[in-house]
């Protein structure tokens, strides 16, 4: 046991902050006194804490929310690059039984954290969709998978550079994606062909639309089709992020700046 505690010390010792990812009450307060600023991330700051960095999806895996909770953090300035930082997280249904260091450069950022804050979209309105995709993936339509594109924000310069390939359904409407209705007209549309347009506030503009961005210089992943290659070219040509799922391999991807910057997999998430 004496090498076990000398080896955790190891752990914690000089670090330069402690995350602690969704803690209780009661685990908060265990690290009230600590020497090392604490920084919290979590879907909601419901312990109040002064250093918040807030998680718009549910990352299923460690790595991706300690990423993201890092990426946070130096968007913030709540740490610095090179910083040497503890995390605390639950794993496998447990709470706060996983302890890891970690120096704030060790891993490229993956630009996670940039779609969902800096997104011109509301934070909500992309999760809003993520979560469309993610379930519409896990479900497909009828049992059989389908694919969808969903462009959202930068509204107006992402319908003069798309056309209508059929009527628009919401020409006159003001729904607004994650009213669980909207929700389920979505699902309904996604089988028939071209992108849907959301504004940055969540409303949807328009279904059907052929985007006609120019895919030269635009690289995606080799084995990714003609939806993943003009979500990536909209979103480099106007201020749109682009979440596409995949009706081949059923993974939902984000691109943003004409790259790709999120994958996931529904039947994980």
């Amino acid at each position: 046991m004496n090498e076990l505690r000398d080896l955790l010390d190891g752990v914690v010792a000089d670090a330069n902050a402690v995350f602690l990812f969704s803690p209780s009450s009661a685990e908060f307060e265990r690290f009230a006194d600590a020497e090392e600023p604490v920084v919290v991330v979590g879907p909601e700051n419901a312990v109040e804490a002064e250093s918040f960095v807030e998680l718009p999806i549910d990352f299923t895996d460690l790595e991706g929310r300690i990423r993201f909770g890092i990426e946070g953090a130096l968007d913030k300035e709540l740490v610095e690059e090179g910083d040497e930082v503890v995390c605390v997280s639950g794993f496998m249904g447990g709470t706060a039984n996983t302890v890891a260091r970690i120096e704030t450069t060790e891993f490229t950022p993956s630009g996670v954290y940039d779609l969902f804050v800096n997104s011109r979209a509301e934070p909500g309105v992309v999760r809003d969709v993520f979560e469309v995709a993610v379930e519409l993936g896990k479900k497909g339509q009828k049992g059989k998978p389908v694919g969808a594109l969903f462009v959202v924000g930068d509204a107006g310069k992402v319908m003069n550079k798309s056309r209508p390939l059929s009527y628009n359904p919401f020409e006159k409407s003001h729904v607004h994606v994650g009213d669980p209705i909207v929700n389920v007209m979505l699902k309904e549309f996604s089988r028939l062909d071209g992108a849907f347009v959301i504004s940055d506030a969540g409303k949807i503009v328009s279904a059907y639309r052929y985007l006609e961005p120019s895919a030269e210089g635009v690289d995606i992943p080799k084995g990714l089709g003609a939806r993943h290659m003009a979500g990536g070219a909209i979103t480099r040509d106007t201020n749109a992020t682009a979440i596409v799922l995949s009706e081949s391999d059923g993974l939902v991807r984000a691109f943003k700046g004409g790259e790709l910057v999120l994958e996931i997999d529904p039947e994980e998430y």
